[in-house]
């Protein structure tokens, strides 16, 4: 079954996990890594001791953990991961570059493990195999031929941990560059910067505990079932615990709505746990509106009842700007909220009611729903607005929680895997290694697009992932990689970067998290609250031939630089204890790095909002006071927002269904409003075409299916990668220069056979 044929469609879910997602692991599990490899590594996944899944980073918790401390989504990387399956020497000299190129995303994950190093030579049609020593000869001859440090990128996924990013980071750095974009610039950069401007820091400001004490818990522009199915057991027991889950969506998703717990035994004969007792499907872009209105019916209750609703103490003591912000509050319309966020002043006010109805802890997560638009960062600075109105922000139970994407994700950002790292980090890595970073800003993921494109940037070098298919504007991003003298993925399979190369192509075959690396050496992840673990794999590796992103990328930089060189390259790549105590020297917060990483459980960095200490210019938790707006296109197009199925986790696709949308055997399919498709004449499963608009170009997706859903009129979402050419790459969030994948200009229309 290919993603081009008819789709199965039935109605869409309104619980998650339960027996479905029980079958559904361990069907993945059984048939890629085998009953006695899977379910060993199942039940080494997330434990104290064990290794770090994979797949997401919602953290786990600090007490007790269950035997089976996974979810469904954690059960499919694992068996992505430990798969049998191997893609070798012979399976790259049967398939040339065109033919897998001509393979779906799906059929490429199936095709198991890269099992050694290969390169694509100049004119080449097939991959062949090349000694871990060539490979790393070719890299360096490469970096050395540029003019510039400057024309190589190095990007980072979020799968790399703590030890690889912060090595990586310093030979980029030694190399001469800060071109070091990641997967943060295309999610959570917009929530980091807004964050930092608002607060003093761009992470999140509570733990899991505290979601198990709050009052209320607002799930904004996030869908946990598929994206982060843990999440759902701490939802579980915070509505146990007398907590309000209100979910604030385009769409109504079943992680939102139900949760069938996979390890309660009630929950698998039938009983659901309800979820959010109010539900809002906020119009796409709409939440800024929402939140202005919310503040807007706060403070004209303030006004009656002084002293009665905002936290004026808070707000005297620790707060920056409000008289401003109260204005702008007050000089918005109401008719404006209500237009731009599709929510009435009636549902706002309940909504209110449910945030006054306790002591006020508050708890806002939200995931790229928020983020992946142009106002992205003004939105999360109304959020935070919102908590500075309340108090609700450094105290039990409450504060702000940005739920991240890939596991390591922001340690990677810690370990300083960033474009434009502060002083006193460049000034600290200066000290301690005899460096001389460079202070000029980097490129971010799009100035790294634009830069292949013109061809200022003739090297691309990535630590993980699958960049092509995460970026925007997919035939701009091939044509710009294709500019390039080498491109060199580290990887575990094969993906679709791999086919759309420059002149000359490596594929670096690297060690999976669940796989033991050398003498059980271990590394270490920092998950989405702050948390720095252990991580030690426990299964034997896929092949003989694999390294680890630490011993990858220790060569790499001793290839480089020389045997002399005053780094100790080889040693980092021999004992990673040695990284760590680097570390430890480098950034706040690490002390005593080995001992306590080595500890069950891990250790918190440290968090200064917690104690309501703000590092801002000011020290001041500052307002933000500006007009609302939403992302608003002519009459008879759409606003189309790129989401993902069930069946994959970032770029990676396991399979063909998106169960809790009732949907399979399909990907190329788009969800509307039942009468957008009527007013345009198109029936349900009719193949269509998109157009996308932006400042008078024009992008197309052809041959999708239409979708009925239940979603608000005006708005499409489809799946990513394969509506990822519609994004436009200039279009980007405002500030942190996010591609905007959630708010794309569209319109539908026949296809034309």
């Amino acid at each position: 079954m290919n993603d081009t044929d008819q789709p199965k469609v039935k109605k869409s879910k309104t619980w998650a996990g339960g027996i479905p997602a029980v079958n559904s692991s361990m069907r993945h599990i059984i048939s890629q890594a085998g009953l006695l490899r899977g379910t060993r590594g199942l039940l080494e996944m997330n434990q104290a001791g064990g290794f770090d899944c994979p797949s997401c980073a919602w953290p786990d918790p600090d007490d007790d953990r269950s035997v089976a401390e996974f979810c469904e989504n954690g059960a499919k990387a694992l068996a992505s991961e430990a798969t049998r399956k191997l893609a070798d020497a012979a399976f790259f000299a049967n398939h040339s570059v065109d033919e897998l190129a001509a393979q779906s995303d799906c059929w490429h994950e199936q095709q198991g493990r890269i099992a050694e190093p290969m390169i694509l030579d100049e004119g080449a049609t097939h991959y062949r195999p090349i000694s871990w020593q060539d490979a790393f000869l070719c890299l360096a001859e490469e970096l050395h031929a540029l003019n510039s440090p400057d024309e190589a990128i190095f990007y980072t996924s979020g799968r790399a941990s703590n030890e690889a990013a912060f090595i990586y980071q310093l030979f980029v750095r030694s190399f001469g560059t800060n071109n070091l974009p990641d997967c943060s610039n295309m999610c959570h950069e917009s929530s980091g910067l807004a964050m930092h401007q608002a607060i003093g820091i761009g992470k999140g400001t509570v733990t899991m505990h505290d979601l198990t004490i709050a009052d209320v818990i607002l799930c904004v522009g996030q869908n946990p079932g598929t994206n982060h199915p843990r999440m759902l057991t701490t939802l579980e027991e915070a509505v146990h615990h007398g907590a309000r889950i209100v979910a604030i969506n385009p769409l109504r998703e079943a992680g939102l709505i139900g949760f069938a717990h996979p390890q309660n035994p009630m929950a698998m004969m039938g009983r659901k746990t309800p979820l959010a007792s109010l539900y809002l499907t906020v119009k796409v872009n709409g939440d800024f509106a929402l939140f202005r209105g919310l503040a807007k019916i706060l403070l004209e209750r303030e006004a009656l009842a002084p002293g009665t609703i905002v936290d004026q103490a808070f707000i005297v003591e620790h707060t920056h700007d409000f008289e401003n912000y109260r204005s702008a509050v007050a000089a918005t319309e109401w008719d404006e909220i209500v237009r731009l966020s599709g929510i009435d002043q009636n549902q706002l006010n309940q909504l209110v009611d449910t945030l006054l109805d306790g002591s006020r802890k508050i708890i806002t997560c939200w995931a790229m729903g928020i983020t992946q638009h142009r106002n992205a960062v003004a939105t999360i600075r109304e959020i935070a607005n919102l908590h500075f109105l309340l108090g609700a922000i450094g105290k039990p139970g409450a504060g702000l929680c940005p739920v991240r994407g890939h596991s390591n994700v922001q340690g990677d950002r810690t370990m300083g895997i960033f474009e434009r790292m502060p002083e006193w980090f460049l000034a600290a890595l200066d000290r301690e290694t005899g460096i001389h970073s460079p202070r000029k800003i980097g490129y971010d993921t799009v100035d790294s697009i634009h830069a292949m494109h013109r061809g200022d940037a003739k090297v691309f070098f990535a630590l993980g992932g699958n960049f092509l298919s995460a970026s925007p504007d997919t035939e701009y991003t091939s044509a710009a990689m294709r500019r390039c003298k080498l491109t060199c993925h580290v990887s575990t399979k094969l993906n679709r970067s791999h086919l759309v190369t420059g002149r000359r192509a490596l594929i670096l075959p690297c060690l999976g998290r669940s796989e033991r690396d050398g003498n059980e050496r271990m590394v270490t992840c920092e998950n989405s609250m702050g948390v720095v673990q252990s991580s030690r794999g426990i299964l034997s590796p896929a092949s003989p031939d694999l390294l680890s992103e630490v011993e990858i990328i220790a060569a790499l930089a001793a290839a480089y630089h020389g045997d002399d060189h005053h780094i100790p390259w080889s040693r980092f790549a021999e004992n990673y204890d040695a990284i760590r105590d680097l570390i430890e020297r480098v950034i706040p917060g690490f002390e005593n790095y080995n001992q306590r990483a080595a500890q069950p459980g891990g250790f918190y960095l440290p968090n200064p909002v917690k104690q309501r200490v703000f590092l801002t210019p000011n020290k001041k938790a500052n307002f933000h006071a500006v007009e609302i707006d939403a992302f608003e296109v002519p009459a008879g197009r759409l606003i189309l927002q790129t989401l993902r199925s069930h069946d994959q986790f970032n770029t990676t696709i396991y399979g063909m269904h998106d169960r809790y949308r009732g949907i399979s055997q399909a990907r190329r399919v788009i969800f509307a409003h039942p009468d957008e498709f009527k007013s345009r004449g198109i029936k349900p499963c009719q193949k269509v075409d998109i157009i996308s608009y932006w400042h008078g170009e024009t992008r197309r997706a052809d041959a999708f299916i239409a979708i009925p859903y239940e979603m608000p009129m005006g708005s499409a979402a489809a799946y990513f990668p394969e509506a990822n050419v519609l994004v436009p790459v200039h279009s980007q969030a405002i500030g942190s220069g996010t591609p905007t994948s959630k708010a794309i200009e569209i319109d539908i229309i026949t296809r034309q056979n």
